[in-house]
């Protein structure tokens, strides 16, 4: 999969300008993203006290289209980093990835008790073993697992394809009707369109320094993932629309970080980074560029171009991809050539390799990864790290470390 940075009809930033944060009053579009990020889980709430049916979820891999489609609203189950483990570990072993655990945690503990239904997809091995552990401790009234291959081939992809008619199929019983082609194609359109917003407000981080910051932009990701889908174009619509009437002053020379890593749904992390005089201007992670970049393309059946988006657009490290280069060089920039796009399209001075402990696919590429990001002549930091902010303090002084290496280059 390749993915294009470069979008002709966006709004261009000068790269020689620096934010100059507006301080008289709060916009409406950074108050809606702090009053949702804050409370995650309001609006769903909202949206269940007028009738509304959520459907919760967990991984990328989940088709939000099929659950838009079908008259649901589709809503990312998140851990809290500030939250112990504690009801979850009587049912999970603990050394179970602990995003995973902190997830099923606050679930259990009631932070989610709107939900209608839940939804995970074959993800990693800590999620997909899992499934029955939610389904039998949560008793919703819809469950489902959606079994998406760890291949990508062609009986992969009319395998996948099956799923996810079963799936339709399903969802739509539930809803008591029919899930029609026409509503998968008005639910594609508003999720591409979604996407192409959040891709549009990564372009504002292009420029030296960035318009808008990387824990800004966390936040407005996580507070969009608990959001219809129809309420997040138009928060992240708004969000554009406020950083476009930013001014701008002098220009402060900082380094620019790539975060890579899993799915980071806390600014916690990326707002230690910035605290350190860095500017964290883009990722791969979910949700975030990895998520967030593919699109569904049109085909005649629209459940043929679902299945294409998230079998072999999702560049993750569950998905295993045949060797097709004649080098082990050629092999690394298929895997990887994502990250080193936008390395160079973000003009990015250094990478943390960011990894939640017992998280056994990104830890396995870490070797290789590592070695493809140094080759570009990027340095790169790797963490290893549990879904907590006990351990802070302890990054911070290894970011700050890490920040002092880079600027030496400066």
């Amino acid at each position: 999969m390749h993915i294009d940075t470069n979008y002709s009809q966006l709004y261009t930033v000068s790269e020689s300008v620096q934010l100059k944060r507006r301080t008289k009053k709060m916009p409406e579009a950074s108050a809606l993203v702090n009053k949702y990020y804050q409370d995650y889980g309001l609006r769903a709430r909202e949206l269940k006290s007028q009738g509304k049916k959520i459907i919760g979820y967990l991984c990328a891999f989940t088709p939000l289209e099929i659950i838009t489609a079908a008259g649901f609203i589709p809503f990312r189950i998140k851990g809290d980093v500030k939250e112990p483990i504690t009801k979850a570990d009587t049912q999970m072993e603990t050394i179970v990835c602990p995003l995973a655990r902190s997830c099923f945690d606050v679930s259990l503990k009631g932070k989610y008790e709107f939900l209608d239904g839940l939804i995970i997809p074959h993800a990693c091995d800590s999620i997909t073993r899992s499934y029955s552990i939610w389904r039998y401790s949560l008793d919703l009234p819809y469950s489902h697992f959606v079994n998406v291959p760890h291949t990508v081939r062609g009986a992969s992809m009319e395998f996948f394809k099956n799923e996810l008619s079963v799936f339709r199929k399903s969802l739509g019983k539930f809803a008591g009707n029919e899930i029609s082609d026409e509503s998968l194609v008005q639910a594609i359109t508003l999720h591409n369109e979604n996407r192409a917003r959040i891709r549009e407000l990564y372009e504002f981080r292009k420029s030296e320094p960035a318009l808008i910051s990387g824990t800004e932009v966390t936040k407005v990701l996580v507070a969009a993932m608990g959001l219809p889908v129809q309420e997040s174009i138009e928060l992240l619509s708004s969000t554009i629309d406020e950083v476009k009437q930013r001014t701008a002053a002098a220009a402060k020379q900082s380094a620019r970080i790539m975060v890579v890593g899993c799915q980071v749904d806390d600014a916690a992390f990326i707002k230690m980074i910035e605290d350190c005089e860095a500017s964290v201007v883009t990722d791969y992670l979910c949700p975030g560029v990895r998520e967030h970049w593919p699109d569904v393309e049109g085909t005649e059946l629209p459940l043929d171009g679902i299945a294409e988006r998230y079998l072999d657009g999702l560049n993750c490290p569950r998905t295993y991809r045949e060797w097709t280069g004649t080098t082990y060089q050629d092999d690394l920039e298929a895997r990887f050539g994502d990250i080193g796009r936008a390395i160079k399209n973000f003009k990015v001075d250094g990478v943390v390799l960011y990894v939640y402990k017992y998280c056994d696919p990104l830890g396995f590429e870490v070797p290789a990864l590592k070695g493809y990001i140094e080759s570009l002549n990027t340095p790169v930091l790797y963490l290893e790290d549990e879904y907590s902010m006990a351990t802070i303090a302890r990054m911070r002084t290894r970011i700050q470390a890490f920040l002092e290496i880079i600027g030496q280059s400066f």
